[in-house]
């Protein structure tokens, strides 16, 4: 056979007006572009429910500008300070939480409060519980209607909240540590228990077997998975634990924090976009911050910057306090010892074992 006549035998039938003939389109190519049309509607009707979730959840968070509230007298930001991050849990009886068998409080007050240090590098993490009971001097501050609160001296800490709110609570704890907080995060007791709830619960680990009437905890030595009522009656059980009085709590609060963070730190959020919705909005619903993360994409953000940091090795540390000598129902800063603490947080260094011993409590935490 001659090249002319091989190169003619493959040529494609003509089809009208002398242009190639289309292949017949096999039911694969048709399949095919059905799939490519369907996932392209999804997409479409993805992109706007989910402009709808965002815009939701995000409109759920409220912000407090703290550089407005509380100006310009601060410490000093030092350049190997860290992340500092006060955390308050607020025991508001209002709304949700009044159902929530929390006691009959008119107000709000900070019922938790953590400064959560992240040195440079974001690989580990500290935390120092500041007792409620704390007698602390509390700075002249501004309220959100604009009114002033006077300076005073020897005011339990966990007040501060309910006279002033969170910016004051903010200025009174850079004015007792010299450290600089960052950022702030507060959520209240109906928040708490639906993020519990919203992540399937929490496991905890217990030596002694806690009973506690007042706050309805009642659990046996070892492991648990507690729902959010029960977590809410783990952190805020005080007679069950200790001597009774807030100090032992506060060791139950760092342990529930960090199995809580831990839990959530290991959920499969992009297997489960329900459960990713649903601890979002449990969260953003009951989560006040600063203006700076109070919206979807920079919380994102800064909890991406924390990926690094492992819950279990976060060291917890309480405040080292002693009993007044005035009023032994109340604890004021041991010193020198957290006076020592608070450096060591200030400018990224080692924090020594002696100023983690309370002498209130007896030991290190």
């Amino acid at each position: 056979m001659s090249h002319a006549t091989a190169t003619h035998s493959r040529r494609r039938p003509q089809g009208r007006r002398g242009r190639p003939a289309k292949p017949p389109r096999s039911r694969g190519s048709r399949v095919r572009r059905i799939i490519l049309w369907t996932l392209v509607v999804l997409v479409l009707a993805a992109g706007g429910t989910g402009y709808w979730l965002y815009s939701s959840l995000n409109g759920n968070l409220h912000g407090v500008d703290l550089d407005e509230a509380l100006g310009k007298n601060r410490p000093e930001k030092l350049p190997t300070s860290g992340q500092n991050i006060l955390v308050l849990g607020s025991d508001s009886r209002a709304g949700a939480n009044a159902d929530l068998g929390t006691g009959k409080v008119a107000g709000a007050r900070s019922d938790t409060a953590l400064v959560m240090h992240i040195p440079e590098g974001r690989t580990q993490a500290t935390a120092v519980s500041i007792p409620r009971d704390t007698l602390v001097t509390r700075p002249e501050c501004t309220k959100s209607d604009g009114s002033a609160i006077p300076a005073a001296k020897r005011v339990m800490f966990n007040s501060v909240y309910s006279l002033a709110g969170p910016a004051c609570v903010v200025k009174t704890v850079e004015q007792m540590s010299g450290v600089r907080m960052d950022h702030f995060m507060e959520i209240d007791f109906s928040g708490f228990k639906g993020l519990v709830d919203a992540i399937g619960g929490v496991t905890v680990t217990v030596d002694k077997p806690i009973h506690d009437k007042s706050s309805g905890l009642d659990l046996s030595a070892g492991t648990h998975k507690l729902d959010g009522t029960q977590s809410l009656a783990f952190v805020r059980t005080r007679h069950g634990v200790g001597d009774g009085s807030d100090l032992g709590r506060i060791g139950l609060q760092q342990q529930f924090m960090i199995a809580l963070l831990s839990e959530i730190k290991k959920q499969d959020l992009l297997g489960s976009p329900t459960n990713t919705y649903k601890i979002a909005n449990s969260l953003t619903s009951s989560l006040t911050t600063d203006s700076e993360l109070a919206s979807l994409k920079s919380l994102a953000d800064f909890g991406r910057s924390m990926n690094g940091v492992d819950p279990a090795s976060m060291e917890t540390i309480m405040l080292p306090v002693r009993y007044d000598t005035a009023d032994p129902n109340r604890v004021v800063p041991a010193e020198p010892q957290a006076r020592t603490l608070w450096k060591a947080i200030r400018t990224g260094s080692e924090i020594p074992e002696s100023a983690k011993k309370s002498p209130a409590h007896g030991t290190s935490q």
